[in-house]
C-alpha cells in the first residue's frame, strides 16, 4: 500500500454530515482538512493496515493532510509497544499536533509500564513553550500519574505555570479537576491556596462540580473558594 491509498482508504469512511461535526467542534482547523471518520471506524483502518510497509512511511510522512491522518497517526503511536521507540515517534509527532482532539487521543499502552522512566519526559513536554506539546504532557500526567504512582510534587509545575493559551489553560483545569476526584488532600491545598491563575482556579471548581464523583460536600466547599475576577 502506498500513501495514496492509504488516503484513499480512509476516505472509504467519509461521514460527510460527521466531517461537518468535527470542523465545529474544531474551528482552528479549515473544513477542507475533515474527511470526517467516525472514532469507532478507527479500530476498523487498523486491523485493514496491519503489518503493512506502509506505516512506517506514513509515520514519516509529516505534516499529514487530513485532521483525520493525525488521528491515524496517534492510535499507531498508542500501539508501538517499545517505550523508547514510542517516546521516539511521540516526539518527532508532537511538532504536527494542532488541536485538542489529536493531542488528548495520546495515550501510548506501553506508557503505563513505564512511568519511572516517563515521568522526566512529561515534565519536560509540561515546560514547553509549544501549546499542545505542554498540552500533550499534561494528559499524560493526567492519565498515568493520579492513582497508585501518584505524588503531590507532580501537580508543583502545572500548577505553576501561566499561559495565555485557551486550550493549555482548560488542560491545566482537567487536570486539577481529575486531581480533585482522585487526589483530594493534595489537589485541594493547591486551590485553598490559590496556586492556579484565577481563570483556571475558577474553570478547575466548574469542572469538579460538574463531576458526579465528587461528593456534595466537596461541591460546596470548593464553591466557596471561587475568586472573582
Amino acid at each position: 500500500m502506498t500513501i495514496k491509498e492509504l488516503q484513499s482508504l480512509l476516505f472509504e469512511y467519509e461521514d460527510k454530515k460527521y466531517g461537518d461535526f468535527s470542523a465545529k467542534l474544531i474551528p482552528d482547523i479549515p473544513r477542507e482538512k475533515f474527511i470526517g471518520i467516525r472514532s469507532p471506524e478507527y479500530k476498523n483502518i487498523l486491523k485493514r493496515i496491519k503489518d503493512d510497509p506502509v506505516i512506517p512511511e506514513f509515520l514519516k510522512t509529516l505534516p499529514h493532510k487530513y485532521h483525520e491522518e493525525n488521528c491515524l497517526h496517534v492510535q499507531l503511536i498508542n500501539r508501538i509497544k517499545d517505550f523508547d521507540e514510542c517516546v521516539c515517534e511521540l516526539e518527532k509527532f508532537m511538532p504536527y499536533i494542532d488541536n485538542w482532539a489529536v493531542n488528548d487521543g495520546v495515550n501510548p499502552a506501553c506508557f503505563k509500564k513505564h512511568r519511572a522512566e516517563l515521568i522526566g519526559k512529561v515534565q519536560g513536554w509540561i515546560s514547553s513553550e509549544a501549546t499542545y506539546t505542554r498540552r500533550c504532557g499534561m494528559k499524560l500526567l493526567m492519565s498515568n500519574y493520579l492513582d497508585e504512582d501518584f505524588k503531590a510534587e507532580y501537580l508543583d509545575l502545572p500548577a505553576d505555570l501561566r499561559s495565555n493559551e485557551y486550550y493549555v489553560n482548560m488542560m491545566t483545569a482537567w487536570l486539577f479537576a481529575e486531581a480533585l476526584t482522585k487526589q483530594w488532600d493534595s489537589a485541594v491545598k493547591f486551590i485553598e491556596t490559590h496556586r492556579l491563575d484565577f481563570w483556571t482556579h475558577n474553570k478547575t471548581i466548574q469542572k469538579a462540580c460538574e463531576s458526579f464523583r465528587v461528593p456534595e460536600e466537596r461541591k460546596e466547599y470548593l464553591k466557596s473558594l471561587r475568586v472573582k475576577i
